[in-house]
């Protein structure tokens, strides 16, 4: 059970920003793209060290609600549509205190993949001018 309970949660208006303060200290302003690529998800975390997803794209995303989960934790969900990280009191904390350092291994491993902060914008559907079908890139959507 957390030892850290949490004395206000808050999402900003323009829904960027959580603030979460700590009974015994401790008030953090967690940034929307900070708390997303830091998602204790399977999805983002994998199931060991080695899964862990590096995210690129997501600088302006948003959280669209903050839902309770019994006593011990909020669930995020954004508006690129990720729902499935459950954030502990605990992890909260701790995304908080690390956040200098989290924020700057993020970054560098962001640039050793090639990976941006900003959202990749689609590149234009292919043409075909020969008859090849789906799978060959004839039809446009490879």
């Amino acid at each position: 059970m957390s030892e850290r309970w949490p004395t206000e949660i808050r999402l900003s208006g323009d829904k960027r920003i959580l603030t979460v303060a700590f009974d015994g200290g401790g008030r953090f302003e967690l940034p929307a793209e900070y708390l997303r690529v830091s998602s204790p998800s399977a999805e983002v975390q994998g199931h060991s060290p080695a899964e862990r997803k590096v995210l690129g794209g997501k600088r302006d995303v948003a959280i669209l609600s903050v839902e309770p989960i019994g006593n011990y934790a909020v669930k995020l969900f954004f508006d690129d549509m990720h729902d499935t990280g459950i954030y502990g009191w605990d992890y909260l904390f701790d995304l908080g205190r690390e956040y200098r350092n989290r924020w700057s291994t993020y970054l560098r491993e962001l640039e050793e993949r090639g990976l941006t902060r900003d959202r990749v914008t689609s590149a234009p559907a292919k043409t075909s001018h020969g008859s090849g079908g789906c799978g060959s890139g004839g039809c446009g959507c490879h």
